[in-house]
């Protein structure tokens, strides 16, 4: 190797370590954590799209918006946790077979009506359990971990999900 190939060898290796002031061992905690909530947000995205596609009855043009909104927001939500991830120098997952292997929600309600009705409470039970997930994520990570960015990354996907749950629950 020439001189300025090794020099150019040491400074990639320098950049590929991350020096955040988190232990290696954390930021592998913090990125399996943060993989069951990136297949979460993608599995209540898939759902919210099938409501959308799906939703029939005579407020179907109303919920039709509401699932579209929310679809929306959930695959921005889903763009984020992936980033998050791979901020902190970990792969995110993204295959459907990693997502199924490491969610905590059903991939589809069991029930065959297409009501808006019917949505919403599968919806709600969805987002209910991801706001539960990210309560337990927040103390984890900032307390535990000592990771306070991927803390406060989290409350915020809390609140957005509170909110989302809130214009579900109103509607039912």
């Amino acid at each position: 190797m020439l001189i300025s190939e090794v020099y150019v060898a040491k400074i990639n290796k320098r950049h590929m370590k991350k020096n955040i002031g988190l232990p290696v061992k954390n930021r592998q905690k913090v990125a399996n954590e943060l993989s069951v909530l990136l297949a979460d947000e993608f599995v209540l995205s898939t759902k919210t799209k099938h409501a959308h596609w799906n939703v029939e009855g005579p407020d179907f043009h109303d919920k039709h918006l509401l699932f579209e909104a929310q679809f929306e927001e959930l695959d921005t939500i889903v763009d984020e946790v992936a980033e998050r991830i791979r901020s902190l120098n970990h792969y995110a997952p993204g295959s459907l077979k990693q997502f199924l292997q490491l969610t905590h929600l059903t991939e589809i309600s069991a029930g065959d009506k297409n009501d808006s009705q019917s949505f919403i409470k599968d919806l709600l039970v969805d987002h209910e359990s991801i706001i539960i997930h990210c309560r337990e994520n927040v103390r984890l990570f900032g307390t535990d971990l000592n990771d306070f960015g991927s803390a406060d990354f989290v409350t915020k996907l809390l609140v957005t999900h509170e909110k989302m749950a809130f214009f579900l629950r109103a509607s039912l």
